[in-house]
């Protein structure tokens, strides 16, 4: 069993929401998989184009700014920089 290191609890989620970045040049669909009030696990086609910083914009909610904690071949471990998304 893996310890858990995380600060919050996270719940399960199918949300659409859009990573953006380069000044709002470039947006990547993605689905956030699980989130909590310090992160998210986002799942994405594919990882290579996305930065280490950027910004998460889930439809009526404010845009949240991330930092990649981790990354997969079509995920990514995200902490928001200033918490929180709901």
């Amino acid at each position: 069993m893996r310890l858990e290191k995380r600060l919050s609890p996270r719940r399960n989620t199918i949300i659409e929401a859009t990573i953006v970045f380069d000044g709002g040049r470039t947006r990547i669909r993605c689905i956030i998989r699980n989130l909590s009030e310090t992160g998210a696990k986002l799942e994405v086609a594919s990882v290579t184009r996305i930065p280490r910083t950027f910004d998460l914009v889930v439809e009526k909610v404010r845009p949240q700014a991330c930092i990649v904690i981790w990354r997969s071949v079509k995920e990514l471990g995200v902490q928001f920089r200033d918490p929180v998304i709901r």
